[in-house]
């Protein structure tokens, strides 16, 4: 099992998230970050990607969420919080040409 510590400006991301959202929202966060704790002090590794830096970066919608892990002392820090957005569909006319 390893800890989870929220560093200050993954926090800062996640209450501006917050505070930007309706209660739909709001309610989807509060489960996401509930989800990403528990698989991140199950297995870091098991649902993310590495990136640059010793970063990984996992996708519980609707956050994205990058993090470090230290293996040695089993702890896992958060760094970056955001809300993944959808991108609008296009209409078949946009994506097929003439």
């Amino acid at each position: 099992m390893y800890r989870v510590d929220w560093l200050p400006d993954a926090l800062d991301d996640l209450a501006t998230a917050w505070l930007d959202a309706d209660s739909v929202l709001r309610r989807a966060i509060t489960a996401a970050v509930r989800q990403v704790d528990q698989q991140l002090r199950a297995d870091p590794f098991g649902t993310s990607e590495s990136r640059p830096e010793g970063r990984r970066v996992t996708f519980v919608a609707p956050l994205g969420i990058t993090f470090r892990v230290e293996a040695g002392s089993r702890s896992v820090s958060i760094v970056r919080v955001w809300v993944v957005k959808k991108r609008p569909a296009q209409s078949a006319a946009a994506t097929c040409g003439p």
